[in-house]
């Protein structure tokens, strides 16, 4: 399945490692030295500049989306348990 983060920007929902809030980068600097290392070895996406609420990991890209975080993960728990249906489903066609 897939996760809009905002703009034109879709990703693949099992790509996700984390979604953070924006505000966690100033808050923890533990988190926000994380960060710096992450965008020195990932490519550094910033979907609108003008206004950045979450932060999402993948293996390849950091995002920077205008999109809540809360709304991303709700966005993502959704799709996994649709997910988890449809290999239900499935498994209940084979047997």
């Amino acid at each position: 399945m897939f996760i809009h983060l905002g703009g034109d920007v879709i990703i693949r929902s099992k790509d996700i490692i984390a979604i953070l809030n924006c505000d966690v980068k100033e808050q923890s600097q533990v988190t926000s030295t994380y960060l710096k290392e992450e965008e020195k070895r990932k490519k550094k996406i910033v979907i609108s500049s003008d206004y950045i609420k979450s932060i999402v990991l993948t293996n390849e890209e950091v995002y920077y989306s205008p999109v809540s975080s809360l709304t991303l993960n709700r966005r993502a728990q959704g799709k996994a348990i649709m997910d988890l249906h449809h290999e239900h489903d499935e498994e209940n066609e084979t047997s």
